[in-house]
């Protein structure tokens, strides 16, 4: 079956179950305060759009886009549900946000995602991407539980993906 990816509205019983499952997962590897997951109300706004990952009619996985400005745009609430993990709906994730952003034209894309060694993975598939480690950025401050990422885009459209 075709796997698509589709702009999502987040109102599907099965989007807002993924959203649930992230933000507690998130909730159980860092403190309060170094949990930066987006809740459905403010990936709602209209600075965000937020994807759905499907097959058939089984949820893969999410992944948003928040425009920070008319040029720099974040990676927010990617989730590969667990039962396809290792299945690379991450990286179809991470591709299309890119191609979204160059697409509207930003120059660059950034992310905040765990220092704790459960996100050692999510580190490694943005590593592929050719993101690299930079400081905080936006609103973000010194956080020893974050990492923070970027890439310039024009990297991305020279076609120096891993």
């Amino acid at each position: 079956m075709d796997i698509r990816i589709e702009i999502d509205d987040l109102t599907r019983p099965e989007v807002r179950a993924l959203l649930d499952e992230h933000l507690e997962n998130m909730h159980a590897l860092s403190p309060p305060e170094s949990v930066h997951a987006l809740p459905v109300e403010e990936l709602r706004q209209p600075d965000v759009t937020f994807w759905s990952v499907w097959e058939g009619a089984e949820l893969l996985g999410c992944g948003a886009l928040k425009e920070l400005t008319a040029e720099h745009g974040e990676l927010k609430s990617m989730r590969t549900a667990m039962s396809h993990r290792r299945r690379g709906v991450g990286r179809m994730v991470v591709e299309h946000v890119l191609g979204e952003a160059r697409r509207r034209g930003y120059v660059r894309l950034s992310l905040e995602t765990g220092s704790q060694p459960a996100f050692e993975p999510a580190r490694r598939l943005y590593a592929q991407f050719g993101f690299v480690f930079c400081a905080p950025f936006g609103e973000y401050v010194e956080d020893p539980n974050s990492v923070f990422m970027t890439l310039g885009l024009a990297a991305v459209a020279r076609g120096t993906v891993k």
